[in-house]
């Protein structure tokens, strides 16, 4: 993983358990958010396992693609690209028919001073998907932060403990899954939601964060020293494999890695790969956003790249100057403020 391409096709490597679960899957697969952090990845997985599984589905991407080449991109990984704004409702009705949607459109960053888009985006739009892909089955990203901040002694929330978001994004996020619950129960639209956080690779990230701290020889904050973090191979693994589980009312899954992970010491641990010293302010406090994705693992096994192995390829990916997305987590947040 130590260039753009050796990392993209890390990314998209169907493993077998994947596979298996394509081949049981009918029909094509719509990927709307295909452009996304997220997105790509999970198309070339979705378009790798689908060969791999032999069932000659489609998978098709659905974006604006307002970056340059990301379609084409796409289209040369074999998925049928179709640019479209979904928030458009003569845009949405035209979409390819699919029995399979994955959904991963969401608004985070900007949200303060712009609460009522956030709610569209994140609350209302959901709805007009569910109504346009009635009867598919559907996995539909979440997130962790609808969660409470919790004892990081705990082990983390798991989907039976009450939600409890702390500020608008996480407030709309809820929203989200109550509106498609609603969708779900009506319409009888099998429907997975998966409350991710936070995913990591080599562009994105906690460790990219903490590591481009580093080598500019800034202070690491630990006011909120502890954080979940999983590899994006398997996010996107498990988020397609959600599908198979798709139920009404919803099958609700945390998704994220086994360790609670100390900032600390990642943060100590990158300086060294790094050759920098780490300096910090502030001490840890006792809570923080963890979630407790035992039920995951007991699913779909474990992530196929763990903590040691993604602080080294993070923080020989920032040595090396590799390219960046330049799209920080602000994990740090406790005001629910992005």
């Amino acid at each position: 993983m130590r260039d753009p391409a050796a990392l993209e096709e890390h990314l998209s490597r169907p493993r077998e358990a994947l596979v298996d679960d394509l081949r049981r899957l009918e029909g094509d697969i719509v990927v709307l958010g295909a452009a996304g952090k997220l997105g790509p990845s999970l198309v070339r997985l979705a378009v790798n396992g689908v060969a791999a599984a032999g069932t000659g589905g489609r998978v098709i991407a659905v974006s604006r693609f307002s970056s340059p080449g990301s379609a084409d991109q796409l289209r040369e990984a074999g998925a049928e690209v179709v640019p479209a704004d979904i928030a458009d409702e003569d845009a949405l009705a035209a979409l390819p028919d699919a029995a399979n949607v994955v959904y991963l459109v969401g608004a985070k960053f900007g949200t303060d001073g712009n609460e009522h888009a956030t709610w569209a985006t994140n609350a209302y739009l959901p709805g007009r998907v569910a109504e346009r892909y009635a009867g598919a089955r559907i996995s539909a990203l979440s997130t962790g932060n609808v969660y409470p901040l919790v004892p990081v002694g705990s082990g983390g929330c798991t989907e039976q403990d009450p939600v409890g978001p702390v500020g608008e994004y996480a407030m709309s996020c809820l929203g989200r899954e109550r509106v498609l619950t609603h969708f779900a129960r009506r319409n009888g639209t099998p429907m997975a939601l998966i409350r991710l956080n936070y995913a990591v690779e080599m562009r994105y990230g906690v460790l990219v964060d903490l590591a481009r701290q580093l080598a500019a020889k800034e202070r690491v904050d630990l006011t909120t020293g502890f954080a979940n973090v999983v590899w994006q191979g398997y996010a996107s693994e498990v988020t397609l494999r959600a599908l198979l589980h798709a139920d009404v009312p919803p099958f609700v899954l945390n998704l994220t890695g086994p360790e609670t992970l100390s900032i600390r010491k990642a943060a100590t641990r990158l300086a060294a790969l790094l050759g920098v010293e780490a300096t910090f302010s502030s001490a840890e406090t006792d809570t923080a956003l963890l979630s407790d994705a035992s039920h995951c693992h007991g699913l779909f096994g474990y992530p196929q790249v763990g903590v040691d192995e993604l602080l080294t390829a993070t923080a020989e990916w920032i040595r090396t100057g590799q390219p960046l997305l330049d799209k920080p987590t602000h994990f740090q947040s406790r005001d629910g403020k992005f």
